[in-house]
Protein backbone atom coordinates (compact mmCIF):
# COMPACT_ATOMS: atom_id res chain seq x y z
CA UNK A 1 0.00 0.00 0.00
CA UNK A 2 2.76 2.26 0.83
CA UNK A 3 6.20 1.72 -0.58
CA UNK A 4 9.71 3.13 0.34
CA UNK A 5 9.42 5.13 -2.78
CA UNK A 6 6.63 6.81 -1.69
CA UNK A 7 7.70 7.75 1.48
CA UNK A 8 11.52 8.80 -0.06
CA UNK A 9 9.00 11.09 -2.51
CA UNK A 10 6.94 12.79 0.93
CA UNK A 11 10.31 13.34 2.09
CA UNK A 12 12.03 14.92 -1.06
CA UNK A 13 8.85 17.22 -1.19
CA UNK A 14 9.89 18.96 2.25
CA UNK A 15 10.41 22.28 1.58
CA UNK A 16 13.85 23.53 2.60
CA UNK A 17 14.25 25.86 5.34
CA UNK A 18 13.49 29.69 3.92
CA UNK A 19 16.36 32.20 4.41
CA UNK A 20 14.16 34.56 6.73
CA UNK A 21 13.75 31.41 8.74
CA UNK A 22 17.54 29.61 8.58
CA UNK A 23 18.90 33.85 9.66
CA UNK A 24 16.30 33.87 12.50
CA UNK A 25 17.74 30.26 13.61
CA UNK A 26 20.83 31.36 12.97
CA UNK A 27 20.87 34.53 15.33
CA UNK A 28 18.82 33.05 18.22
CA UNK A 29 21.38 30.12 18.01
CA UNK A 30 23.83 32.85 18.75
CA UNK A 31 21.45 34.47 21.36
CA UNK A 32 21.16 37.49 19.52
CA UNK A 33 17.40 37.76 20.30
CA UNK A 34 16.86 41.68 19.04
CA UNK A 35 18.44 40.73 15.78
CA UNK A 36 16.62 37.93 15.18
CA UNK A 37 13.15 39.37 16.27
CA UNK A 38 13.80 41.90 13.18
CA UNK A 39 14.38 38.58 10.59
CA UNK A 40 11.62 37.12 12.18
CA UNK A 41 9.28 40.38 10.92
CA UNK A 42 10.13 39.93 7.36
CA UNK A 43 8.59 36.94 6.79
CA UNK A 44 4.70 38.00 7.12
CA UNK A 45 3.35 34.36 7.48
CA UNK A 46 5.92 33.62 10.49
CA UNK A 47 4.68 37.14 12.10
CA UNK A 48 1.11 35.58 12.24
CA UNK A 49 1.71 32.44 13.52
CA UNK A 50 4.07 33.68 16.55
CA UNK A 51 1.22 36.22 17.50
CA UNK A 52 -1.53 33.55 17.04
CA UNK A 53 0.37 30.74 19.23
CA UNK A 54 1.53 32.73 21.70
CA UNK A 55 -1.60 34.21 22.42
CA UNK A 56 -3.19 31.17 23.01
CA UNK A 57 -4.48 30.57 26.76
CA UNK A 58 -2.02 28.10 27.71
CA UNK A 59 0.74 30.89 27.86
CA UNK A 60 -1.31 32.73 30.25
CA UNK A 61 -0.58 36.44 28.75
CA UNK A 62 -2.99 38.88 30.44
CA UNK A 63 -2.91 40.80 27.22
CA UNK A 64 -2.69 40.26 23.72
CA UNK A 65 1.21 40.39 22.68
CA UNK A 66 1.22 41.78 19.19
CA UNK A 67 5.01 42.88 18.64
CA UNK A 68 7.04 40.17 17.85
CA UNK A 69 10.19 41.76 19.61
CA UNK A 70 8.12 41.69 22.31
CA UNK A 71 7.03 38.14 21.94
CA UNK A 72 10.63 37.20 21.18
CA UNK A 73 11.64 39.07 24.68
CA UNK A 74 8.99 37.32 26.80
CA UNK A 75 9.80 34.26 25.12
CA UNK A 76 13.52 34.06 25.22
CA UNK A 77 16.34 32.47 23.48
CA UNK A 78 14.91 28.99 23.87
CA UNK A 79 11.47 29.74 23.57
CA UNK A 80 11.50 31.87 20.77
CA UNK A 81 13.74 29.00 19.12
CA UNK A 82 11.53 26.41 20.01
CA UNK A 83 8.44 28.56 18.42
CA UNK A 84 10.00 28.99 15.19
CA UNK A 85 10.42 25.42 14.52
CA UNK A 86 7.14 25.02 15.22
CA UNK A 87 5.90 27.04 12.90
CA UNK A 88 8.84 25.03 10.33
CA UNK A 89 6.28 21.92 11.09
CA UNK A 90 3.32 23.82 10.56
CA UNK A 91 4.42 24.45 6.54
CA UNK A 92 4.23 20.44 6.60
CA UNK A 93 0.80 20.57 7.00
CA UNK A 94 -2.34 19.64 5.06
CA UNK A 95 -4.92 22.66 3.09
CA UNK A 96 -7.34 20.12 4.45
CA UNK A 97 -6.98 16.77 7.35
CA UNK A 98 -9.20 13.56 5.94
CA UNK A 99 -7.59 11.31 8.03
CA UNK A 100 -7.59 13.24 11.52
CA UNK A 101 -10.27 15.22 12.55
CA UNK A 102 -8.07 18.34 13.04
CA UNK A 103 -7.76 21.59 11.69
CA UNK A 104 -5.45 24.68 11.69
CA UNK A 105 -6.37 26.11 15.33
CA UNK A 106 -6.38 22.44 16.80
CA UNK A 107 -3.16 21.37 15.76
CA UNK A 108 -1.83 24.62 16.89
CA UNK A 109 -3.52 24.18 19.99
CA UNK A 110 -1.34 21.06 19.77
CA UNK A 111 1.72 22.49 19.96
CA UNK A 112 0.93 24.81 22.51
CA UNK A 113 0.43 22.25 25.20
CA UNK A 114 3.09 20.25 24.05
CA UNK A 115 5.61 23.18 24.12
CA UNK A 116 4.54 24.60 27.36
CA UNK A 117 4.27 21.18 29.60
CA UNK A 118 7.97 19.94 27.76
CA UNK A 119 9.57 23.45 28.84
CA UNK A 120 8.09 22.45 32.38
CA UNK A 121 9.21 19.01 32.44
CA UNK A 122 12.92 20.53 31.19
CA UNK A 123 12.62 22.70 33.62
CA UNK A 124 11.81 19.83 36.36
CA UNK A 125 15.17 18.37 35.54
CA UNK A 126 17.04 21.60 35.44
CA UNK A 127 17.76 21.24 31.56
CA UNK A 128 18.58 24.41 29.63
CA UNK A 129 19.40 23.12 26.69
CA UNK A 130 17.72 25.41 23.95
CA UNK A 131 17.96 22.24 21.11
CA UNK A 132 16.39 19.91 23.75
CA UNK A 133 13.82 22.31 23.87
CA UNK A 134 13.05 22.57 20.34
CA UNK A 135 13.08 19.01 20.13
CA UNK A 136 9.53 18.59 21.26
CA UNK A 137 8.39 20.70 17.71
CA UNK A 138 9.12 17.38 16.01
CA UNK A 139 6.87 15.06 17.03
CA UNK A 140 3.43 17.02 15.76
CA UNK A 141 5.10 16.09 12.46
CA UNK A 142 4.98 12.25 12.71
CA UNK A 143 0.87 13.67 12.84
CA UNK A 144 1.14 15.11 9.84
CA UNK A 145 3.54 12.13 8.34
CA UNK A 146 0.68 9.83 8.76
CA UNK A 147 -1.86 11.95 7.57
CA UNK A 148 0.11 12.78 4.10
CA UNK A 149 1.38 9.18 3.47
CA UNK A 150 -2.16 7.78 4.40
CA UNK A 151 -4.12 10.54 3.02
CA UNK A 152 -5.35 8.37 -0.46
CA UNK A 153 -5.48 5.55 1.45
CA UNK A 154 -7.90 6.62 4.40
CA UNK A 155 -10.89 3.79 4.01
CA UNK A 156 -8.39 1.03 3.79
CA UNK A 157 -6.00 2.54 7.02
CA UNK A 158 -9.59 2.86 8.92
CA UNK A 159 -10.59 -1.04 8.22
CA UNK A 160 -7.02 -1.99 9.71
CA UNK A 161 -7.64 0.07 12.52
CA UNK A 162 -11.43 -1.22 13.30
CA UNK A 163 -10.12 -4.93 12.76
CA UNK A 164 -6.37 -5.07 13.81
CA UNK A 165 -6.81 -2.61 16.59
CA UNK A 166 -3.46 -1.80 15.50
CA UNK A 167 -2.04 2.12 16.12
CA UNK A 168 -0.48 4.33 13.17
CA UNK A 169 3.02 3.46 13.48
CA UNK A 170 2.63 -0.55 13.61
CA UNK A 171 0.44 -0.18 10.26
CA UNK A 172 2.91 1.63 8.46
CA UNK A 173 5.88 -0.07 9.48
CA UNK A 174 4.23 -2.89 8.48
CA UNK A 175 3.69 -1.90 5.19
CA UNK A 176 6.79 -0.81 4.04
CA UNK A 177 9.60 -1.01 6.94
CA UNK A 178 9.78 2.29 7.86
CA UNK A 179 7.94 3.70 10.99
CA UNK A 180 7.04 7.83 12.00
CA UNK A 181 8.99 7.93 13.95
CA UNK A 182 12.20 6.61 11.39
CA UNK A 183 10.80 9.56 8.99
CA UNK A 184 10.81 12.43 11.42
CA UNK A 185 14.08 11.58 12.29
CA UNK A 186 14.75 12.32 8.27
CA UNK A 187 12.76 15.58 8.49
CA UNK A 188 15.26 16.57 11.20
CA UNK A 189 17.77 15.71 8.94
CA UNK A 190 16.30 18.02 6.22
CA UNK A 191 15.74 21.02 8.22
CA UNK A 192 19.65 20.67 9.92
CA UNK A 193 18.59 20.03 13.00
CA UNK A 194 21.38 18.94 15.92
CA UNK A 195 21.99 14.63 15.51
CA UNK A 196 21.11 14.37 18.95
CA UNK A 197 17.45 15.45 18.51
CA UNK A 198 16.74 12.74 15.58
CA UNK A 199 17.84 10.15 18.61
CA UNK A 200 15.61 11.53 20.98
CA UNK A 201 12.58 11.35 18.58
CA UNK A 202 13.87 7.92 17.63
CA UNK A 203 13.99 6.97 21.22
CA UNK A 204 10.84 8.53 21.99
CA UNK A 205 8.27 6.27 20.38
CA UNK A 206 9.68 3.02 23.17
CA UNK A 207 10.71 0.92 20.79
CA UNK A 208 14.18 2.37 20.24
CA UNK A 209 15.42 3.07 23.65
CA UNK A 210 19.36 4.78 23.32
CA UNK A 211 22.58 3.89 24.45
CA UNK A 212 23.01 7.63 25.90
CA UNK A 213 21.17 7.70 29.33
CA UNK A 214 20.50 11.32 29.35
CA UNK A 215 18.29 11.07 25.83
CA UNK A 216 17.12 7.99 26.76
CA UNK A 217 15.59 9.66 30.21
CA UNK A 218 14.64 12.95 28.01
CA UNK A 219 12.78 10.46 25.44
CA UNK A 220 10.73 8.40 28.42
CA UNK A 221 9.27 11.91 29.36
CA UNK A 222 8.50 12.51 25.61
CA UNK A 223 6.74 9.58 25.40
CA UNK A 224 4.64 9.84 28.34
CA UNK A 225 4.01 13.57 27.44
CA UNK A 226 2.84 12.46 23.79
CA UNK A 227 0.29 10.09 25.48
CA UNK A 228 -0.96 12.55 27.96
CA UNK A 229 -1.92 15.26 25.72
CA UNK A 230 -3.07 12.70 22.68
CA UNK A 231 -5.69 11.53 25.57
CA UNK A 232 -7.39 15.28 25.98
CA UNK A 233 -10.89 15.16 25.08
CA UNK A 234 -10.09 17.27 21.77
CA UNK A 235 -7.41 15.26 20.62
CA UNK A 236 -9.58 11.58 21.19
CA UNK A 237 -12.20 13.32 19.22
CA UNK A 238 -9.74 13.87 16.49
CA UNK A 239 -9.00 10.31 16.60
CA UNK A 240 -5.34 10.79 17.61
CA UNK A 241 -5.78 7.96 20.79
CA UNK A 242 -3.59 5.39 20.22
CA UNK A 243 -1.62 7.12 17.79
CA UNK A 244 1.72 5.10 18.61
CA UNK A 245 1.41 2.29 21.27
CA UNK A 246 2.23 3.10 24.89
CA UNK A 247 5.32 0.92 25.99
CA UNK A 248 4.56 1.05 29.70
CA UNK A 249 7.75 -0.87 30.71
CA UNK A 250 10.23 1.81 29.19
CA UNK A 251 8.65 4.74 31.03
CA UNK A 252 7.12 2.94 34.36
CA UNK A 253 10.30 4.50 36.45
CA UNK A 254 9.43 7.88 35.74
CA UNK A 255 5.18 7.61 35.88
CA UNK A 256 4.68 8.77 39.09
CA UNK A 257 7.03 11.83 39.23
CA UNK A 258 5.11 12.67 35.27
CA UNK A 259 1.47 12.60 36.99
CA UNK A 260 2.80 14.95 39.86
CA UNK A 261 4.69 17.20 37.83
CA UNK A 262 1.21 17.37 35.53
CA UNK A 263 -1.08 17.66 38.09
CA UNK A 264 1.27 21.05 38.93
CA UNK A 265 1.63 22.19 35.82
Amino acid sequence: MITKDKIDEYIDKIPPTPKALKDTLSLLNDGQLIKASKIAQTDLALSKYLKNLVNKPIYGFSHEVKDISQIFGILGVSGSQQTVYNYMTTLLSPAKWLLFGLNTKSFHELQARLSKRWELILKHLDIEDKNLISSITILPASIIVSEALFSQKVEDVKLLRSTKNLDYNTILTRLCGMGLFDICEQITIKWEMPKEIGELIQASSGLKPSCDEQINLLAKWMHLLLFYELSQPIFVEAGLNDFVDFQVDFVSDIYDDFAKLMEIG
